[in-house]
């Protein structure tokens, strides 16, 4: 969701915020009793970097040095700790830094340094308290026997011929206690992934024995067997029973009991799912050994369904004779079957103003197979009360769109295909969209699409969505008078672009990899491509039955022209961590379509074109305001009606260039009950034509004049996480601006002077754009991050 907003409407406000700050007051130490002082700094001498950092850390979290910002705001709004707003101030207290002082020598000890010493020493000035924790390391201990004593031999063989996989603990490393941990964790895994269902972490324990003269440590690993056991037993999967509950998790009276087979036992209280829409993702099959990983599946898949609310670990019971087999049961609760959710945004941005409203119902289990079916209503109206709107204060274009979809949890299709649910659930989408799009005084155009898609994941990371059938048809009318005024100044491809009615057939395909990293603070790369084809059966079914053709030439199918095209769309992105919650996004955002075969002519599917501007791109510009390429609007028309009548409609391209630079940040934990982060940022790029297009001037994509079409935008921004949803506010600058030529594009330098205010440069733009305003600044309001 997102509003774009009238940065004159806002100056005072930001201006207020910022001297509310400054006029607050509120030093560091203003409101400090008594002796007490302020923790400003923490020093850590005689620590190899390597650790340093890390040793920070155990310092006690009521020592570290507050964030000057979170301090003001605890100070401007908790009202002396009523309010849990801020940060609280990091009062100096001896009795925590001689804490510390121990936490941090016991850091160094379990790295190796067992000599390790550390002392404390506090210097304060003016109310301010710096810690400095000084250490003498000693000498770094290794390991340099590494034994075993495992009593089970089938353990013994288990772990001896996995841990030269696993371990981090070698012969000539360095003795961690960490790495001790992580290889008992790793192995306790194992077990349990090889039917040790009751096995412990308590059974693997570490014995070492350290000659503080050759500082060397030797380790012994020792598993025990169960009390009064000679080994430890290997349990097999026996039955199943499943239960359904009601919505609202109760079990009342009784419920039909079937025997779905030899493994599977199903009562469902709801009685509303079908038997294997549960039991498809239950991966713990009767026979097998128990495997904890099995489990960990059944529980995710079956969450994943999006139609149960309450998915627990299934629960085991071991049967009384002396098989080792374990009788599982799974209790789910489903989520309600119908829900509707509404959503509305709203834009007012230089004399335009308008909303975004939308509504979604969905059924959770249609047919009791556990299908999702979505019914979507978007309407989205835009007025327009600048000086050069053919009617003031009218409708400036309307766009509603209405959508089913129809969502199946595995892969429908006329062949067999295995349950590739290992890594994700598996879909099938049957969709159907229909679209009116109003321009006032321009045109009226229609949309169809019908589709089945199938997305599947081949790996944890790597998803696939393949669309084979893909058809869409498009009908546009133009008015008449607008037609004239076209047709008189010879934009006859533009109006056969949007006027035209098209038909067309293809296949798409999507490939997303890391998509399950998005939310992390990892270093990582994320990749979503995709490949939109359409139109070449229809070329080969036309051709061989020699189908008519049109006045210019097209060939028809059903009497109706169709496209042909290829389009591609790259989204890469490199995600750098820069410790705790600070993070650096750089983003490579291109796209091309090429009309070809039957429309080489250029004249493809209006709604295939490429746009720049918005909440997610070009931050600094309207959606469709900007390019392509050099466009200037004020100069490619010489009528005031026609550039009104094309406006939000004639910026758009075959090519498309977005990079963007965002450098993420954390001001505060607890910002009236939400997690407040910052952003700065930086966006630049364009879309272009694919050829030259003579009432486009410079609006083609060329290599020699890519950097001076390319725009650039600046800007900064507040995102207030409230854990289920982000709300995001921008503010963006127009840095360049590639409608204005040579150094005049670098508007933001020339004309900084006007960022707030009317100027020569704000007039004569006005005066050449038919009454539009020039606004350097764009505010926008959003849900979810950017990108």
């Amino acid at each position: 969701m997102k509003a774009y907003i009238k940065p004159n409407g806002y100056r005072l406000a930001i201006l207020s915020i910022l001297l509310l700050f400054i006029g607050s007051g509120c030093s560091l130490t203003r409101r400090l009793k008594g002796n007490e002082s302020l923790v400003r700094k923490i020093t850590i001498k005689g620590i190899d970097d390597e650790l340093a950092e890390a040793a920070v850390l155990y310092v006690d979290k009521e020592q570290q040095p507050n964030n000057v910002i979170n301090l003001q705001f605890y100070y401007l709004f908790s009202k002396n700790g009523k309010r849990d707003i801020g940060e609280a101030p990091a009062i100096l207290d001896s009795n925590l830094v001689e804490f510390s002082r121990v936490q941090i020598e016991r850091f160094l000890q379990n790295k190796g340094y067992l000599k390790a010493k550390v002392t404390d020493t506090i210097k304060i000035k003016k109310k301010k308290a710096e810690l400095i924790f000084s250490a003498v390391e000693g000498p770094l201990f290794r390991i340099r026997k590494l034994q075993d004593s495992i009593a089970d031999k089938k353990v013994q063989d288990l772990y001896r011929v996995n841990r030269p996989r696993f371990s981090h603990v070698q012969p000539g490393g360095r003795f961690d206690t960490d790495s001790l941990a992580y290889d008992r964790d790793e192995f306790y895994l194992i077990m349990k992934r090889n039917g040790y269902y009751d096995f412990y972490r308590q059974y693997i324990n570490f014995q070492y024995d350290s000659t503080f003269k050759s500082s060397v440590v030797d380790i012994k690993m020792i598993i025990d067997n169960p009390a009064g056991k000679s080994s430890h037993p290997i349990y097999t999967i026996n039955n199943t029973l499943v239960t359904v509950s009601k919505s609202n998790g109760r079990t009342p009276g009784k419920a039909d009991t079937v025997q779905v087979d030899p493994q599977f036992r199903y009562v469902d209280y709801s009685g509303k799912f079908k038997p294997h829409s549960v039991t498809d993702y239950i991966f713990q099959k009767k026979g097998q050994i128990y495997n904890i990983d099995q489990q960990t599946l059944t529980t995710s898949r079956l969450s994943e369904l999006n139609v149960f609310r309450n998915v627990p670990n299934p629960t085991y019971t071991k049967l009384p004779d002396s098989t080792n087999r374990l009788d599982t049961k799974i209790d789910i609760t489903p989520l309600k079957q119908f829900s509707d959710r509404v959503e509305g945004e709203f834009l007012f941005a230089g004399g335009r103003f308008g909303y975004n409203l939308g509504n979604t119902f969905t059924d959770r289990n249609v047919f009791k197979n556990a299908a999702i079916l979505q019914i979507k209503t978007n309407w989205s109206i835009l007025f327009d009360n600048s000086n050069n709107s053919i009617t003031q204060a009218a409708i400036q274009n309307q766009d509603l769109r209405l959508g089913a979809s129809l969502i199946y949890p595995r892969i429908i299709a006329p062949f067999n295909f295995p349950l590739p649910g290992k890594y994700g659930v598996p879909h099938t989408t049957f969709s159907t969209n229909y679209q009116w799009f109003y321009q006032k005084g321009l045109v009226s155009r229609e949309s169809f699409i019908n589709s089945i898609s199938y997305d599947f994941f081949e790996t944890g990371r790597k998803l696939h969505t393949i669309t084979p059938i893909d058809i869409e048809f498009s009908k546009g009318t133009i008015d008449p008078a607008a037609q004239a005024l076209l047709l008189k100044n010879n934009l006859f491809a533009y109006s056969q672009l949007i006027g035209r009615t098209i038909f067309s057939a293809g296949s798409q395909y999507t490939f997303q990899y890391n998509a399950i990293e998005l939310n992390s603070y990892k270093n990582f790369t994320y990749f979503r491509g995709s490949l939109d084809v359409g139109g070449n059966t229809l070329s080969l079914l036309s051709n061989v039955l020699n189908t008519k053709r049109d006045a210019d030439n097209r060939r028809t199918i059903l009497g109706y022209p169709f496209a042909q095209y290829a389009k591609t769309e790259i989204d890469l992105r490199v995600y750098k961590s820069l410790g705790g919650e600070r993070q650096f996004i750089f983003r490579l955002n291109p796209g091309i379509g090429i009309p070809y075969g039957n429309s080489d002519d250029g004249h493809w599917i209006f709604e295939k074109e490429f746009y720049a501007g918005g909440a997610n791109d070009m931050r600094a510009w309207l959606p469709r305001t900007l390019g392509p390429g050099q466009f200037n609007r004020a100069t490619a028309y010489n009528s005031d009606s026609l550039r009104t009548r094309l406006k939000y409609l004639d910026q758009f391209g075959e090519i498309k260039i977005i990079a963007n630079a965002e450098y993420r940040y954390k001001l505060m934990d607890d910002f009236f009950g939400s997690k407040l982060k910052g952003a700065v940022f930086i966006d630049a790029g364009n879309v272009w034509r694919l050829h030259k297009q003579p009432d486009q001037p410079n609006s083609e994509f060329r290599l020699d004049n890519i950097l001076q079409s390319t725009a650039i935008g600046i800007g900064t921004g507040l995102r207030f996480d409230l854990a289920f949803f982000v709300f995001r506010l921008d503010a963006a600058f127009k840095f360049k601006d590639p409608q204005f030529t040579g150094s005049d594009s670098w508007v933001l330098i020339n004309h900084f002077n006007e960022l707030f205010k009317s100027g020569t440069f704000k007039a004569n733009y006005k005066a050449t754009n038919s009454g539009d305003t020039y606004n350097f600044m764009q505010l926008n309001f959003g849900i979810g991050m950017p990108f």
